[in-house]
Order: structure tokens, then C-alpha cells, then sequence
């Protein structure tokens, strides 16, 4: 059987550099980009000429491309989001016209289960409900999940829509107004109060990066299974829901120190109860092994390492 290969999109971001270095370890070539996302057409016709060159490596073997991009986050003013969802549908319709019948594709969608669930009742929420954002964010999410999927079934290639939790771990992003957990852990570095936009009785499913890249693979397999132009949404998260007044008090428990707080306002677009549960392929959800002490423990080693570095604290930056 031919080497597999991937191409990850958006590989200097938490979710993408987690996936590219397990796909190495399991033998995979591995491709990736360097887009400039800030200018739609740039961005546009950097993708169209990387696929080009993708389809050309791929032919008669298997693949997986994996959409891990995306600057955007709940407070991202519209057009902005706007433009991304135009970048990503013009890179899907050139993806349908350069399939070839029966090939062995795979394409995953790095979603947001908050983005796209911010609206709905009756939590805890799973694949069979249904999404209602409540911000541009979301909706934009939910414009990317429907163009991919008129594009899978055009071409008969296969796809997940991954509907993420709350993603942390080593390499996120800390200039980037998101990731709760990482902020923890840059506050504990730099000695600095962290601002809390929302109330500590907000419940939350955090997922540490390396298992949810095990869990975005694991799916990546399984949809093979299906028939060809199936494109499955699917819940990726730990299933072990805290409140952010819990995660709080763990990070002062794995910091072994006092931790300030500020309450400080802010928060729009985001809901009390955002608990996940996943009805597809439930059996992944036991690679989400890493408990949130850990994950904590690692995340702030990795923050302290690049605090004290004195160098910039993003990777890539």
C-alpha cells in the first residue's frame, strides 16, 4: 500500500502542530502551508496553487486533508469571518473540481461545538442537535461545515466535521483573545492577575491538544468506512465537563501557588452550560486520556519555558 499523505492546513496553530507531529510519528508525509490569511485573495491563490501541487502527490494514494486554520474567535468583527468563509468556500469548490472518482480522500474540519451550539437547548449537546449561533462566529462555522458537505457528496471523497471543545496544551497561541486555560498559566508565569470575562459558574469541556490530534486521526479512519460523499459531524471532547470557578481552583492546585482573579466585563456570545456529548463513534472519546491536572501541569511548563526564554511567546511568531 502507498505512504499515506496529509496536508494541515493552519499547522503553526495549537490543533494543526499537534496533528502534523502524530502524523509524523505514524509514518505519514506530511505537507503544509504558509498562508497569508489576512488578505482574502492572497490567501485564496496561495491555496489554490498548494492544491494544485497537492493533487499531484496524492494521485493513488491515500489522504487526509485537515482544515486546522482559522483567526477568527467569538468576538471577531463579521467581515472579517466573512472573509474567511469566502476564502474556505472558494477553497472547497477548487478541492470538487480537482477530485478524481474513487480516490481514497479524507478532509476534517476543525470546527467550534461552543460557536455552533451557543444558542441550542437542553445541554448537554451531541451531533443530533440542533446547532444555533448566536454570533457571526458560529454561523461562519456553520457556513464552512455546509459548503464542505455539498462538496463531499458532489465528489464522493469523505469528510468529518469536527464540532471542537475547549482545546489547551503546549503550543497554543497566548497573544490570540482565547484559550481560557493557557491564560491561567500565563498569569501564574508573569506574576499577572488573569481577567475572568465570564461567570465561574460557567461550565466548560476542555480537551487536551495531543489527545483530541489522536482523536481527529482515529476519525479520519473510521470515515472510510462510510459510503462514499458521507460527510459526519462529530463532537470532539474530553466528556468531562468543569466549571470555570473548578478549573480555577485545579490550576491553583497543579501551580502549587496563589492564583489571581479580576472579574472583569465582557463575554459576549457566551452561554452558562456549553456541557458536549458525542452519539457517533462514542468508542474515540476514550483517547480524550489526559486528565485536567496534567494537561495543566504541561501547558504551564510550557508557558513558563517560553516566558522566561525572553523570545516571542508564540511559536512561529
Amino acid at each position: 500500500m502507498s505512504e499515506p499523505v496529509a496536508w494541515v492546513l493552519g499547522s503553526r496553530g495549537l490543533v494543526g502542530r499537534h496533528l502534523v507531529a502524530l502524523l509524523h510519528e505514524r509514518g505519514w508525509e506530511v505537507r503544509t502551508s504558509v498562508v497569508p490569511w489576512s488578505e482574502e485573495d492572497d490567501a485564496a491563490a496561495t491555496l489554490e496553487r498548494d492544491l494544485a501541487d497537492f493533487g499531484a502527490v496524492r494521485a493513488g494514494r491515500p489522504w487526509l486533508l485537515a482544515w486546522c486554520a482559522g483567526a477568527g474567535v467569538v468576538a471577531t468583527p463579521e467581515e472579517d469571518l466573512l472573509a474567511e468563509q469566502r476564502v474556505f468556500e472558494r477553497f472547497v469548490a477548487g478541492l470538487a473540481e480537482t477530485a478524481v472518482p474513487g480516490e481514497d480522500g479524507v478532509v476534517f474540519l476543525a470546527s467550534s461545538a461552543g460557536g455552533l451550539y451557543a444558542g441550542s437547548s437542553h445541554p448537554p449537546f451531541d451531533e443530533d442537535t440542533e446547532p444555533a449561533p448566536l454570533v457571526a462566529y458560529g454561523r461562519t462555522k456553520l457556513a464552512m461545515e455546509a459548503a464542505l458537505t455539498e462538496a463531499i457528496a458532489a465528489t464522493g471523497l469523505r469528510a468529518v466535521l469536527g464540532r471542537l471543545a475547549n482545546v489547551y496544551g503546549p503550543g497554543q497561541t497566548l497573544a490570540k483573545p482565547q484559550g481560557l486555560l493557557s491564560q491561567l498559566c500565563l498569569s501564574d508565569a508573569t506574576g499577572r492577575p488573569l481577567p475572568v470575562f465570564v461567570s465561574l459558574d460557567t461550565i466548560r469541556d476542555y480537551v487536551y491538544a495531543a489527545d483530541l490530534a489522536a482523536m481527529v486521526l482515529r476519525c479520519t479512519e473510521l470515515v472510510r468506512r462510510e459510503p462514499p460523499g458521507t460527510a459526519v459531524p462529530k463532537v470532539l471532547a474530553s466528556g468531562r465537563p468543569v466549571t470555570v470557578g473548578h478549573l480555577v481552583g485545579e490550576a491553583r492546585r497543579a501551580f502549587h501557588r496563589p492564583l489571581r482573579t479580576v472579574t472583569a466585563p465582557g463575554g459576549r456570545g457566551q452561554v452558562l452550560d456549553l456541557r458536549l456529548r458525542s452519539v457517533r463513534w462514542p468508542q474515540v472519546q476514550s483517547l480524550a486520556a489526559t486528565t485536567l491536572v496534567a494537561g495543566l501541569a504541561a501547558t504551564a511548563a510550557d508557558v513558563r519555558a517560553r516566558v522566561t526564554s525572553g523570545g516571542p511567546l508564540d511559536p512561529g511568531a
